[in-house]
């Protein structure tokens, strides 16, 4: 079943973003997995199991940053029992047809680092490294959506190996689908690759973790 938070984003990703009145929606949790806040142009989404006059009580009205600062992020972690992973960049693309670009082989080791990460965050993850140390997962993240990781060893960094990295898995999605990356704004190298690569931001997100369970 889709959910009303899979819907916003879908419709979000395609340029129908939900009003700029500096109001916060609160929409349940998708999934007993996932809780957190999306920030929008002047409104935000709360999506956790909680009243939505509980949320109204500690955003003042009008007030477009308190959904993504410390004071309420810390009530609503505090209630939920969560912690904050980080706030992020929301940038999303289209899937590609064909194969990608670049020689990619499917990994099989269910411990690589990068691969056990993205189990603890996301359901049917997939992994696949290059020849010279360059790591991409896709798995179904939030609401269901495709979410994109990427790792290049630090030998292999500097040669736009990342950005490569980030197109391919536009190729290793379902025709038809939008691929999600979420990335920490100071990250500069990143963001640069996956613009590169056709990403759009959309918005910013803090996902609520359980305790232990960042990263």
């Amino acid at each position: 079943m889709t959910s009303e938070l899979s819907r916003l984003l879908a419709a979000a990703a395609r340029g129908s973003f939900p009003p700029a009145d500096g109001s916060v929606t609160v929409l349940p949790a998708p999934s007993p997995r996932d809780a957190g806040v999306v920030s929008f142009t002047a409104h935000a989404v709360v999506f956790a199991d909680v009243p939505a006059a509980w949320v109204h009580e500690r955003i003042p009205p009008g007030d477009l940053a308190a959904p993504l600062n410390p004071p309420f992020l810390g009530a609503l972690t505090a209630r939920l029992d969560r912690e904050v992973n980080n706030i992020d960049l929301l940038t999303v693309a289209e899937a590609l047809p064909g194969p990608p670009p670049l020689e990619l082989t499917r990994s099989t080791d269910p411990d690589h680092p990068r691969t056990a990460r993205a189990r603890r965050h996301r359901d049917a993850v997939r992994a696949w490294t290059t020849a010279d140390g360059g790591t991409v997962v896709v798995g179904r993240g939030v609401a269901g959506r495709w979410e994109l990781a990427v790792e290049v060893d630090g030998a292999a960094q500097g040669r736009g190996l990342g950005r490569e990295l980030a197109r391919a898995a536009r190729h290793l999605v379902p025709a038809g689908e939008l691929l999600w990356a979420q990335v920490a704004p100071g990250n500069a190298r990143s963001v640069r690759a996956l613009l590169a690569a056709g990403f759009r931001p959309v918005g910013a997100e803090a996902l609520l973790v359980p305790p232990g369970e960042r990263g």
